[in-house]
């Protein structure tokens, strides 16, 4: 059997090279990771050849390349289907992925075999300063050759769109990814004013994960449950416009818990409070959705473990990006836990059960179709279902080992108006949390190296033809 016989459009094969792109830099962000984790326990750990700093440049910049490109994949898989027509440019699209997966492999190459500090000289960093910001480390030229990258891309799917049948799901998805290029382009705005300095980098960071990609989220989780439930369009799309809404009104002026301590005015305190306390509204939302897509279904899919990855992305988002966000983002609260633990730890679950499970999830359902079946054999699935649990569990234990730390930290540290305790000493007194986060990441690597294997997982010997439902129950 083809490809052909199961994808409505030859050019949504394009998005296999994405994702197959996207789940190896997934795998090297892990290892890093794990690394970091091992630093913080053994510091002269990988010194000098890598030194922390640049082991931790290394781990959120191949979280984002990696997840940039799992939303190119998605883009490039949804958008032909949603538009009923050809992708305007396949060719395009292919070279744009190996200029991107090239540019991004020089960059990683630099951080570890220059110092920062001569790449940045090398690569026009005294013409215009962009480097140095944290997740904006990249060189001058890799961030031109992003933006070049992004709008080719752009072009390419808007084309598409607008050539072809316009439906919510690609119009949301086509407005979050141009949000996500336009608020890049603060990157290249680095002010010798400290205060605007850090204003515009929350325009690229924050507007990034808790607007523009809340957008590409929300379109994301529409597609799947549209093809996974069979539930009536008009249904979904009201869902997803009501989501989106709650989603721009609490980031955009969420963005303000950002804005306490950095020299603002002081009225975004009471800007930021209010409107960060109401962002886990959508994703609470995003949670209801799924279930109650789920449950109204008109069909059982044979591919379970896409739809397990799809409604625990909506669970897992709202736990770290809703429950764990708004547990630190009260301003009197903030004061105390800004730049803990607590934050890394809000960090990690947020961007895991936003963003990494919802671009695993359309690889999940994407995958077995661009291969030619409508579903991985039960054996597979099984095993993918096993990845999800290993990973959400590792990603749990990491998650309250580092709340754990948080808090004793913000006990021994932040809080004492008189003896608090140096910084080092409290670093030694969180060891513990640190073994236990490093555990958890192991298990993650676990179930990423898991999830992996169940490509090549085939059907066992007493199963033929279709997976199915009661298959999957029996295994």
């Amino acid at each position: 059997m083809t490809t052909s016989t199961l994808i409505k459009f030859k050019s949504q094969s394009v998005s296999r090279l994405y994702f197959i792109g996207a789940l190896g830099l997934f795998l090297g962000q892990i290892v890093f990771g794990i690394a970091l984790g091992l630093q913080y326990l053994i510091g002269d750990l990988l010194f000098p050849a890598i030194p922390f700093n640049i082991a931790r440049m290394v781990h959120t910049n191949l979280l984002i390349v990696w997840l940039l490109m799992g939303f190119m994949g998605s883009a490039y898989y949804l958008i032909p289907e949603e538009a009923e027509t050809e992708l305007h440019s396949p060719l395009l699209a292919k070279i744009l992925f190996w200029v991107f997966l090239g540019a991004g492999a020089l960059t990683i190459l630099g951080y570890l075999l220059v110092p920062y500090a001569t790449l940045a000289a090398a690569t026009g960093n005294d013409i215009l300063a962009t480097m140095g910001r944290e997740f904006l480390e990249q060189p001058l030229p890799t961030k031109l050759g992003i933006v070049v990258v992004a709008l080719g891309f752009l072009f390419n799917i808007s084309m598409t769109v607008l050539k072809g049948r316009k439906t919510a799901i690609s119009l949301v998805l086509l407005m979050g990814l141009w949000g996500l290029a336009l608020m890049f382009l603060f990157s290249f705005v680095n002010p010798s004013n400290l205060v605007r300095d850090k204003m515009y980098w929350w325009f690229v960071v924050h507007l990034w994960v808790e607007g523009t990609w809340e957008l590409i989220l929300g379109a994301l989780l529409a597609f799947l449950l549209v093809k996974t439930t069979g539930v009536d369009r008009e249904v979904i799309d009201k869902w997803l416009y009501l989501i989106i809404t709650f989603a721009l009104v609490t980031g955009i002026l969420g963005t303000g818990h950002h804005f306490y301590f950095i020299g603002l005015p002081g009225y975004w305190s009471w800007v930021g409070s209010i409107f960060s306390a109401l962002e886990p509204i959508p994703f609470f939302m995003m949670t209801l959705f799924a279930f109650n897509m789920v449950q109204r279904r008109k069909r059982e899919h044979p591919n379970q473990a896409a739809v397990l990855w799809t409604v625990g992305c909506a669970v897992m988002g709202f736990l770290g990006a809703g429950l764990w966000g708004f547990i630190h983002t009260l301003s009197p609260v903030n004061y105390y836990t800004h730049g803990s633990q607590i934050t890394a730890a809000h960090g990690h679950l947020a961007f895991y059960g936003a963003y990494v499970m919802v671009v695993i999830a359309m690889i999940s359902y994407a995958m077995p179709l661009l291969r030619g079946r409508e579903a991985n054999a039960r054996r597979a699935q099984t095993v993918e279902m096993w990845s999800f649990w290993a990973m959400t569990l590792g990603m749990g234990v990491m998650v309250l080992a580092l709340t754990g730390a948080g808090i004793l930290q913000v006990w021994l540290q932040r809080m004492p108006t008189e003896g608090a305790m140096p910084f080092m000493q409290t670093q030694d007194q969180l060891r513990f949390f640190y073994w236990v986060r490093v555990g958890g990441g192991v298990g993650f690597l676990a179930g990423l190296i898991t999830y992996l294997c169940s490509f090549f997982v085939g059907p066992a010997a007493d199963e033929a033809g279709p997976v199915t439902t009661a298959q999957l129950r029996a295994a």
